[in-house]
């Protein structure tokens, strides 16, 4: 009986979490999904960071894939590009592709 206390308790405090985060990103999602949303590249910063606005509006520090990376595919200031993001943290996200 106790563990069954708990699990209902943990079930219902990550729940909260999501709610609190955002309930438009993350309403019935899986821990797997990504949200994915273009936006230009507006600052470049140190060790392959960028810092990108996305269509609406809102600014995330976004790093490479590692595919990109292996293949060196350079990223520059005003590039539109297709960036992953967690439903966990609106805040990061990792670039994915870089369109023509």
């Amino acid at each position: 009986m106790l563990v069954n206390h708990f699990q209902v308790a943990r079930k219902r405090s990550y729940q909260f979490d999501l709610q609190s985060l955002s309930k438009k990103f993350c309403e019935n999602m899986a821990k797997e999904d990504t949200i994915k949303i273009d936006g230009v590249v507006e600052e470049l910063l140190p060790n392959m960071t960028f810092r990108v606005t996305l269509q609406n509006g809102l600014k995330v520090m976004a790093h490479l894939c590692g595919k990109m990376r292996m293949r060196n595919i350079r990223v520059m200031v005003g590039d539109t590009v297709t960036v992953e993001m967690s439903p966990y943290d609106l805040t990061k996200a990792r670039i994915t592709f870089r369109q023509r």
